[in-house]
């Protein structure tokens, strides 16, 4: 049986918030709304939507505002919509880094378009990059090919740290990494990375190597450990260093 698809429409104006969820309903999708962006971070923060429809022009803060806020979070695919239709405003709309932007007055049978044309996009990526060599940690999938962390099709933000780290963990799973090796590997060339957050310098400069591999692989466990306190996959081997226990 085909899945649902959930979509949050944002719009402060109810006519067409009531409009587009009657039509989208009547396509099969499952529809949240919302009339500002303080309940649409709320919903966001407590459902996994498939993609968000939002308006550009809301009182407080704007469509282009929340969703800036909402893609340093998450990776859901998102459609503007706005009364503006100068190229400039499209522009901006896109360079936030929405998926798509549709002027208003439309005709709802291009927003189904366009809700499709992404949704399937999406599919092909996620199928693409299931066809990568990937190590099960828990919920989440480790694409060796392309250094990047997966939970269900989220992609989980590594500082360049965090990657170097989990890629060796992930080339030596369960066997035991000495923690004078993963510094050397995290650490050696630290002078020649100026990517690496002001955090990460102070890291480096403030403890020993061997410490600053401890301050990262906590930071790791947080991210992919139901309970980092006994972490399930991210182990401790005492007087060695740490190992990777794969699913």
């Amino acid at each position: 049986m085909k899945q649902r698809k959930h979509i949050l429409v944002v719009d402060d104006d109810e006519r067409i918030l009531m409009l587009l969820q009657r039509f989208l309903r009547k396509n099969g999708y499952i529809v949240s709304s919302s009339s500002n962006s303080k309940d649409a971070k709320i919903l966001t923060d407590t459902i996994k939507f498939d993609l968000l429809i939002i308006d550009v022009m809301m009182p407080g803060q704007d469509g282009i505002a929340l969703t800036k806020s909402l893609l340093k979070k998450i990776t859901t695919p998102i459609i503007l919509l706005t009364a503006k239709k100068e190229l400039s405003d499209r522009i901006l709309g896109l360079e936030t880094g929405a998926d798509d932007y549709i002027s208003k007055p439309f005709d709802p049978r291009e927003l189904i378009l366009r809700i499709e044309t992404i949704l399937r996009r999406i599919k092909v990526e996620f199928n693409e990059f299931k066809g990568n060599k990937l190590t099960k940690i828990g919920e989440f999938q480790y694409d060796e090919g392309r250094s990047e962390l997966w939970k269900d099709q989220d992609l989980i933000p590594l500082t360049s740290t965090e990657r170097s780290l989990i890629k060796e963990l992930v080339r030596c799973a369960n066997t035991p990494v000495k923690r004078d090796i993963l510094a050397k590997i995290l650490f050696e060339n630290q002078s020649l990375d100026h990517k690496k957050s002001a955090y990460e310098k102070y890291t480096i400069k403030s403890l020993k190597r061997e410490r600053g591999v401890d301050v990262n692989i906590n930071r790791l466990r947080k991210k992919i450990e139901k309970n980092p306190k006994s972490p399930r996959y991210v182990k401790t081997v005492r007087g060695i260093g740490y190992m990777l226990v794969p699913d």
